[in-house]
């Protein structure tokens, strides 16, 4: 039996300097928990699985905001695992994430990995709006399989829109059914774990970091934002983020964007 689930978060600005979550509601699988965060100013939330999901047929849905001034931090706990459905008509799971910062406001996206998990079928989307001095960083993380076996199918799109306007739009697929050549030498090139680190920070106004290579399967884009954008490719997941960790900091020494955490 598929389920249908929305988790919500919204953080506010308490007016002494911190950031308050008057709102953390938890739903079906998603459970959201205020957890002990190693800066005051910044409010942290973590994800935890209550159950294996996303299945086949499930519809799954966090919702994040940051209202003016707030500063706040969304992890997890663990990987996300897509797993099939209990079914041959299940169909495809939906992970819906949805994310808007306010002005003033900093927001860290920073979920552990999602494991696509062979026969599994998911499309999941990334929404985020966010006002014209809002920072935000956003990493997302991609296991194609579990150790040993062959991925699901995996769908993403990642739309991003700041003071109204369109900043990025992004759409990756991968595993059967998808249009061929996502793991040849031009996309994946047999790699199994792919990432972005998405850093908005009207810092990079004054100070854009140039477009470079990090290392032979990684690079760094400057956006029209002001943001950058970086995608990587490694042979597991640890790789991956050891990537996309020394690049936040290597932003991190150019600007006033927050740590990773």
């Amino acid at each position: 039996m598929s389920v249908s689930a929305t988790a919500r978060i919204t953080a506010v600005a308490d007016g002494r300097g911190g950031t308050a979550l008057p709102v953390l509601e938890s739903d079906g699988p998603l459970a959201v928990r205020r957890t002990r965060s190693p800066e005051p100013a910044y409010a942290r939330v973590t994800v935890v699985g209550a159950m294996s999901a996303p299945l086949g047929g499930d519809r799954l849905a966090i919702e994040v905001r940051a209202e003016d001034g707030a500063r706040v931090t969304v992890d997890s706990a663990a990987a996300t695992v897509a797993l099939p459905g209990a079914g041959p008509d299940a169909g495809p799971a939906s992970y819906d994430v949805r994310l808007r910062v306010g002005e003033r406001a900093e927001l860290r996206w920073l979920p552990e990995q999602l494991v696509s998990a062979r026969d599994s079928a998911l499309d999941m989307t990334t929404r985020a709006e966010l006002a014209g001095s809002a920072r935000l960083v956003l990493r997302e993380e991609q296991v194609l399989g579990r150790h040993g076996e062959r991925t699901g199918r995996l769908s993403t799109r990642l739309t991003v829109r700041r003071s109204g306007r369109p900043l990025l739009d992004q759409h990756l697929a991968y595993g059967p059914g998808t249009p061929g050549g996502w793991d040849g030498a031009a996309v994946l090139g047999g790699h199994r774990a792919v990432g972005q680190l998405l850093v908005v920070d009207p810092a990079f106004d004054d100070r854009p970091p140039l477009p470079r290579l990090l290392g032979p399967t990684a690079a760094l884009t400057p956006l029209v934002g002001p943001a950058v954008l970086v995608t990587a490719v490694a042979a597991d997941a640890r790789l991956l983020r050891a990537v996309l960790d020394e690049a936040l900091e290597d932003l991190q020494k150019g600007s006033k964007v927050p740590s990773g955490g």
